[in-house]
């Protein structure tokens, strides 16, 4: 585990070590969901993807109140650790787990009761609506785990591990990629359990590796480790709490609010058919690759500006926004130049039939480039929110996805067809990116910077 940042190092080094496990954890993440809808989309067919295409959205809205708690509490423990006092991280980290978990068990209760009617509400397709619910029903109760493991890994960030989020993600992968087969076909006496399959591999690979986590961090002594002292932390802590959602609930809420974009661009889609279901499914995959490390080095350039903020080195905020911002022209930049170049054969990757794998390339092609624009416009509001500062970058993103890219994706939708829901994100994006840039410009530079614990 590393420890607070050390201002003798040059920055874009202290940058790289910090983010590479945690874009090879995204990149391995996003692998995973790949080659189980390989699995599913070439063992299964093209309407079995259709119809696990159809929960992203819905699973998504769940985990963007966690990404929200969890953004909220990697501030407050950037700052304590880069202020090196580790009973404030553990008991930050015990309240927001706690929280977390009882979010988790609501989300599997919620879930499960309304799968069919909010499937239907989302236009699934009648074709595969019936798997959608079956797939649905296990995913939902298996999502309180799924909810704790992306909780704690983000929490683990906030004192710069993002190695050991980074091998449990590994064991994860591992049993799951080694299980959805083997379920989906019925390997070594398993009953085949066809489209759920996945799921339940996801179950085991994700209990594996909390029980490897835990293990490793008492092992190492770790300030998160689950020992005696932090499950004394966990509990409901209004304190503590009260600053978590001050951050958590407006970076919870833009995550709801792009979920529930979403689903409503995915109803758009449905319309189209159960083909334009699957292709949406293929091309989510690969923007996920590029998409991911975007937001990684967003979280990366909130974590080091809140470990600043904890140290008392304010001066240090413009270069690691910079520094970021470089990155961000390097890595997503390769990346998008990449899915352009590889798009057909990634795409064929999971679709089989031309016909739906040319719509996908000829979707992907309209917005990828947009991707980098995202990237830019996540990587100020990361640093805004290192101090705290989150209500109105948070504002500026829901006015750009509800007031611009929704009516742009019906209008655009009814004049070019599908194509056109596609055109609104790089519309939404060019937006969100002029917003930030005058706030962090006109405002946040001129306001001052404290710590909040």
């Amino acid at each position: 585990m590393q420890t607070p940042t050390k201002p003798q190092h040059p920055l874009w080094q202290t940058y790289l070590l910090f983010l590479a496990p945690m874009v090879l954890s995204n990149f391995l993440q996003s692998m995973s969901g790949t080659i189980n809808s390989i699995y599913i989309g070439q063992l299964l067919g093209t309407q079995a993807l259709a119809a696990v295409s159809g929960m992203f959205p819905i699973v998504f809205f769940f985990i963007a109140l966690v990404i929200g708690l969890g953004a909220g509490a990697g501030v407050l423990i950037g700052q304590a650790w880069g202020a090196r006092e580790v009973h404030l991280v553990k008991a930050i980290a015990g309240s927001t787990l706690l929280l977390g978990a009882m979010i988790g068990l609501a989300a599997a209760v919620l879930g499960s009761v309304f799968a069919r009617p909010a499937l239907q509400g989302l236009g699934t397709p009648a074709d595969v609506l019936d798997d959608a619910v079956a797939y649905a029903h296990v995913m939902m109760w298996i999502l309180p785990s799924l909810l704790v493991f992306v909780l704690f890994t983000q929490l683990l960030r906030g004192v710069s591990d993002t190695l050991s989020p980074l091998l449990a993600l590994v064991v994860s992968t591992c049993v799951g990629l080694a299980l959805t087969p083997a379920l989906i076909l019925g390997w070594l006496g398993l009953p085949p359990m066809g489209i759920q399959s996945a799921a339940w591999a996801g179950l085991v690979g994700n209990m594996s590796a909390m029980g490897w986590l835990a293990w490793r961090l008492i092992r190492k002594g770790h300030p998160m480790a689950p020992d005696r002292e932090f499950f004394a932390a966990m509990r409901l802590d209004m304190e503590i709490l009260g600053k978590v959602l001050r951050i958590g609930l407006p970076t919870g809420l833009q995550m709801v609010v792009l979920s529930l974009s979403e689903l409503v661009i995915l109803a758009l889609v449905n319309q189209h058919g159960s083909q334009a279901t699957a292709a949406y499914g293929a091309v989510t995959q690969i923007v996920n690759y590029v998409q991911f490390p975007a937001l990684s080095i967003a979280i990366a350039a909130s974590i080091l500006g809140a470990q600043a903020i904890g140290a008392g080195r304010i001066e240090r905020m413009g270069p690691i926004l910079r520094t970021g911002l470089l990155i961000n022209v390097c890595l997503t930049g390769g990346l998008v130049l990449l899915g352009y170049l590889l798009s057909h054969w990634l795409l064929g990757l999971f679709l089989t039939e031309d016909s739906t794998r040319a719509m996908a390339e000829h979707l992907l092609h309209i917005m990828l480039w947009s991707l980098l624009v995202f990237g830019f416009q996540a990587i100020i509001g990361g640093i805004m929110r290192a101090s705290g500062a989150v209500l109105v970058p948070v504002v500026v993103s829901i006015v750009c996805v509800v007031g611009v890219q929704l009516p742009v994706a019906y209008l655009l939708d009814a004049r070019f067809g599908l194509q056109g829901v596609w055109m609104a994100f790089p519309v939404a994006y060019l937006g969100m990116l002029m917003l930030q840039t005058l706030y962090y410009k006109m405002v946040w530079q001129h306001q001052k910077i404290e710590r909040l614990v």
